[in-house]
């Protein structure tokens, strides 16, 4: 199982990026993406999540409205496009894969993940 994240990188509060998850070596559509981020000395924060099968969504409360999560089955590839960024959004981001059946029952979980990717960093100029 492999998790690739790509995007992140610097840009000014009000910016957007988008953030790529690649995923291989699992059923794909069997499974919830994640993304979970993490700044220096906070907790881990599970932001938002998809479950293709089902169209199952998840956003936390910090990010609703300004971050959009997708799913392309055909590429096993998860986004996050995540516009009017703040400087609070600055932190690692990572995505994780859980089975959908387990992970829909609390999506911010991140002990429902068994397969992390290595991170991207995102900052955020204020």
């Amino acid at each position: 199982v492999q998790l690739v994240e790509s995007g992140g990188g610097l840009v000014q509060a009000g910016g957007s990026l988008r953030l790529s998850c690649a995923a291989s070596g699992f059923t794909f559509d069997e499974h919830a993406i994640a993304w979970f981020r993490q700044a220096p000395g906070k907790e881990r924060e599970g932001v938002s999540c998809i479950s293709s099968s089902d169209g199952y969504t998840y956003y936390a409360d910090s990010v609703q409205g300004r971050f959009t999560i997708s799913s392309d089955n055909a590429k096993n590839t998860v986004y996050l496009l995540m516009n009017s960024l703040k400087p609070e959004d600055t932190a690692v981001y990572y995505c994780a894969a859980g089975e959908s059946r387990l992970v829909v029952a609390g999506a911010s979980d991140a002990g429902l993940y068994t397969s992390w990717g290595q991170g991207t960093q995102v900052t955020v100029g204020s």
